[in-house]
């Protein structure tokens, strides 16, 4: 009897493969029609790796390093071949621990403990062997244990960030990684072998390490190393603000939950946010010629429940503080620019009447008595309602809008009259040692919960569009970020384990054959590690509140 053969969909051209045949061989057919090389495969709509065997009929389509979920692929692998590396340099007994913190440039920052020097010796050895561990093409092996056999294997390697993550954790098996004897725990889908990790760099910075990756657009190439020294020392800060709490891990963040300490947690949280946002007032206050703030910052960095804590603040130091929303001063929906796919583009400037913005802040400023507009999102269109506002010699405009930084923004007002803040919501945690929790995660799950309870979208909606959100904010936000006098960081240590009760209901509203199902499931997925915190202990006060409801702003 002959073998089983499949039909196989590729580009809208069928071809048959023999069953059980690897992906991995079905993709080398196609080296070189691809733009960048294939990381992963999508088979009938489920993401799959390379050394996963053809089972069925099936369409394929191939995940890129140039895709969104390719290049993480990408920067995971290359994490693994690090820390294999580290370790191989320095032997086990040597490190205590290596730990991924946050982004720095297009790469990744770490540090590292233990009686291994951190120098530019080691570094430069590290850097080789890595080198050493892509050019042998060597497999990256995944395996299935039972989550039970995983927390002995990792207390036994002294990984006990890992073996207090999975005790809380209800699935029965873990999927471990290895590249030769050193094997970890991933969050995520890896590349095929080491070979595929081709372009990084590794250097010292602060105290630390950057492995440097190409950008998810130049996937061949490093780009210049351009740190961006204000953000990374608030993310500092909110480390540091992480370890006074005891919390750097979700498992650290679990223990607390369940041995009933959350509620201290949270309200020093929350205590530590007021007091930088009166520290940020005092400054303004002690300035004495400022009369509009600008906060800026990406998508759901709370910056409306922000500006009125701030104008609280502002209130308790003898200003009088108003709070503007930029989005006020959108143009109407159909008169919205679109982007290069077509799609409407709420992110850029374009999108905000900036001449009338300018000549209403200017009139203020000059004491005139001026009616302030208010958009309605349902009906996209601008509208006035009577609501009228004049300035006196306290008062000060608390503006906020992801422009705040672009001085074409406001243009037309005194450089010296405007104090800018950028805020995003920053997240300190990790989900262990060596795995991060993205920024853009965070912020993604806070505006799925935000906009299906205020403005009625569907979590597969908010998704479809966010790569649309991130695209305006990689051209609108960021590159104006280094231009303010303050930031700060809105993320609650706590927040994942809250927002959990309210997102996952939504994530599992997305069907599987929808495109969006796969950013689902991953991150139902992600869910799975948090233990829930109650939203009831959460201050009414709170930036969380803005997305999750109650809170005692008009948000």
């Amino acid at each position: 009897m002959g073998q089983k053969m499949y039909n196989v969909t590729i580009q809208g051209i069928t071809k048959q493969y023999p069953e059980k045949i690897p992906y991995s061989e079905i993709v080398k057919e196609y080296e070189g029609s691809t733009d960048a090389p294939v990381m992963l495969v999508i088979v009938n709509g489920r993401l799959r790796e390379l050394h996963k065997h053809l089972k069925a009929d099936c369409e394929i389509e191939f995940v890129t390093s140039k895709d969104p979920i390719g290049h993480k692929t990408y920067c995971r692998s290359a994490s693994l071949i690090l820390l294999k590396a580290i370790y191989d340099v320095a032997g086990q007994e040597n490190i205590d621990s290596v730990m991924i913190h946050y982004s720095v440039g297009s790469g990744y920052y770490f540090t590292m403990k233990g009686p291994m020097a951190l120098d530019q010796e080691f570094i430069d050895k590290v850097k080789a062997q890595m080198h050493r561990i892509v050019d042998e093409n060597l497999p990256i092996v995944k395996r299935s244990v039972s989550t039970s056999e995983a927390v002995a294997l990792f207390h036994k390697h002294h990984m006990y960030d890992k073996e207090k993550l999975f005790n809380y954790r209800r699935s029965s098996a873990v999927n471990l990684y290895s590249i030769g004897s050193f094997e970890d725990y991933f969050y995520g889908f890896m590349a095929n072998h080491t070979g595929y990790i081709k372009t990084f760099d590794l250097f010292l910075y602060e105290g630390g390490f950057v492995l440097q990756l190409p950008t998810q657009n130049e996937p061949d190439r490093i780009p210049e190393f351009k740190p961006r020294e204000k953000i990374f020392r608030v993310q500092k800060e909110s480390q540091e603000w992480g370890d006074k709490l005891d919390i750097a891990t979700v498992g650290d963040l679990n223990e607390k939950v369940t041995r009933g300490g959350i509620q201290d947690i949270l309200l020093i949280q929350e205590a530590m946010q007021e007091a930088k946002i009166s520290e940020i007032a005092s400054e303004i206050a002690a300035a004495g010629n400022k009369k509009f703030v600008m906060i800026a910052g990406p998508s759901s960095s709370g910056k409306t429940t922000f500006s009125h804590r701030l104008s609280i603040q502002l209130a308790a130091h003898g200003m009088k503080p108003h709070p503007i929303a930029v989005d006020n001063y959108f143009i109407d929906r159909h008169l919205t620019p679109v982007d290069e796919f077509g799609e409407k583009n709420f992110e850029c400037l374009e999108a905000i009447d900036v001449e009338q913005f300018n000549k209403d802040m200017l009139e203020l400023l000059e004491g005139k008595r001026v009616e302030m507009p208010v958009f309605n999102f349902k009906t996209g269109t601008r509208e006035y309602k009577g609501d009228f506002l004049q300035l006196d010699k306290d008062d000060i405009l608390v503006i906020e809008g992801i422009h705040g930084l672009n001085d074409r923004l406001s243009y037309a007002l005194p450089k010296e009259s405007k104090f800018k803040i950028y805020l995003s919501a920053l997240t300190q945690l990790n989900i262990d040692e060596h795995n991060r929790i993205p920024t853009t995660d965070g912020r993604l799950i806070r505006r799925i919960v935000r906009d299906a309870r205020t403005r009625g979208t569907s979590a597969k909606e908010t998704i479809a569009r966010w790569p649309s959100v991130r695209r305006g904010e990689e051209q609108n936000i960021f590159p104006f970020q280094e231009d303010a006098d303050v930031m700060f960081n809105s993320a609650l240590i706590y927040e994942l384990a809250c927002l959990k009760v309210y997102a996952e209901p939504l994530l599992f509203g997305i069907a599987k054959d929808e495109p969006e199902y796969t950013e689902a499931k991953r991150l139902l997925k992600f869910f799975e590690y948090f233990v829930p915190v109650p939203s009831e202990a959460v201050p009414n006060n709170s930036i969380l509140r803005e997305f999750i409801g109650g809170s005692c702003f008009n948000v």
